[in-house]
C-alpha cells in the first residue's frame, strides 16, 4: 500500500474504516461513513483508494481479479441489464480495451438494457441493443457479453485504432480462437461498423502486447509492407533471446514502440543496447516509433517506415 501522507485524525478514521471493509463500495457509503467528496477525491489521487469506475471505490489492497470486477459492477449495473463494450473488456481482463485516458479519468460503465429501460443515472452509458443467448454470460448474478461477442462490438463500434488494439487485446485473452472470430463477422451483415470489423479481423494477433504496439502494426499493415509477426524473437548474448515488437524474421526489418510507461528513462540505455546487438549481429533494420510519430497529425511512421524498407541492408 502507498506511504500515507499526514491526515487529521478524523479523516485518518474514516479512511481506516473504508480500507477496512472487504470488498468495494459506492460513494454513498462512504459519505455515511463520514467521508465528503473532497477526501475521496484526495485519496484516490494519491493512491490511498481504488476507484476503477464512477462512484465505486475500493481498498487498493484487494487483489485485481474477476470476481473483484464482478463486485465493482454489481453495485451500479441494474439486474436487467447487459455489461458490454470496452466494460466487459476490462471486465474479462483486457486492459488494452480501454479507452485512451481512462486510466486517468474514471470511466463510466457501458452496459445495455431490455427495450424501454434505458438508463440515465450518470453512472454508466446505456442503450438498447440485439443480443442472442449465446451473446451473454452471468457472473455471480452479473450478465456480460462474452469475450467474442465483446470483441465483435469493439470491432464495429471503435475508431478504427482502438477497436484493432481492442481485437488483439480480447485475442490475447485465449477465450477465442481466431477462426470463430473469422466466423462470427459473417452474423453482423448490415450492422453498423461492419465493414471495419471485416477489414481488421484478417490481421489480428494474440501477441499483441500494448495499444501502441497494436496500431503501430496498423500503420505498417497500411503500408504494404509484408505482414509482420508479434515478438520476433532474437537470441541475446547472455543466452534466451529478446523480442522485437513487431517485424518480419526473414527479412530482418522490424519496429518498436516506445510508450512512456514501459520505454521511460530507466529503460533507454537497455533498449538501446538490445537493438544495437539485433542490428550488429544479426543485420536488423529497426525503426523506433514514439507517440508522435504514430498518432496526431504530425505523425510520420509510415514514411518512415517506407524509407527504412527501401533503404534497408
Amino acid at each position: 500500500m502507498p506511504l500515507m501522507p499526514p491526515l487529521d485524525d478524523r479523516e485518518h478514521d474514516v479512511l481506516q474504516a473504508l480500507l477496512a471493509r472487504p470488498g468495494p463500495f459506492v460513494t454513498q457509503d462512504a459519505l455515511e461513513a463520514g467521508a465528503s467528496y473532497t477526501w475521496l477525491r484526495r485519496w484516490c489521487e494519491l493512491g490511498l483508494l481504488c476507484r476503477p469506475v464512477r462512484g465505486v471505490y475500493h481498498s487498493p489492497c484487494l487483489t485485481d481479479d474477476l470476481m473483484l470486477r464482478i463486485g465493482v459492477l454489481r453495485l451500479v449495473v441494474p439486474d436487467e441489464c447487459v455489461v458490454t463494450d470496452r466494460t466487459a473488456g476490462w471486465l474479462w481482463g483486457a486492459e488494452m480495451v480501454l479507452a485512451p485516458g481512462d486510466h486517468v479519468v474514471t470511466p463510466a460503465v457501458s452496459v445495455f438494457s431490455p427495450p424501454g429501460h434505458r438508463l440515465r443515472n450518470g453512472l454508466v452509458d446505456s442503450g438498447e441493443r440485439r443480443l442472442r443467448p449465446q451473446d451473454v454470460v452471468e457472473l455471480d448474478g452479473l450478465r456480460v457479453t462474452v469475450p467474442l461477442r465483446t470483441a465483435c462490438d469493439l470491432g464495429r463500434l471503435l475508431h478504427r485504432d482502438q477497436a484493432f488494439a481492442a481485437l488483439d487485446s480480447l485475442a490475447r485473452l485465449g477465450r477465442f480462437t481466431l477462426d470463430e472470430l473469422s466466423l462470427s463477422v459473417q452474423r453482423y451483415r448490415g450492422y453498423r461498423g461492419v465493414v471495419q470489423l471485416r477489414t481488421l479481423v484478417p490481421f489480428v494477433d494474440a501477441g499483441a502486447q500494448s495499444p501502441g504496439e497494436s496500431i503501430l502494426r496498423l500503420r505498417w499493415l497500411d503500408t504494404g509492407l509484408p505482414r509482420p509477426s508479434c515478438q520476433v524473437p532474437v537470441p541475446s548474448p547472455y543466452g534466451g533471446s529478446y523480442a522485437i515488437d513487431i517485424g518480419t524474421a526473414g527479412e530482418r526489418f522490424g519496429a518498436e514502440y516506445d510508450g512512456e510507461e514501459f520505454h521511460g528513462e530507466d529503460r533507454a540505455a537497455h533498449d538501446a543496447d538490445r537493438r544495437a546487438w539485433a542490428r550488429d549481429e544479426y543485420g536488423w533494420t529497426l525503426v523506433v516509433a514514439r507517440r508522435g510519430n504514430v498518432f496526431g497529425r504530425a505523425r510520420d511512421i509510415e514514411t518512415r517506415l517506407r524509407q527504412a524498407w527501401e533503404g534497408r541492408k
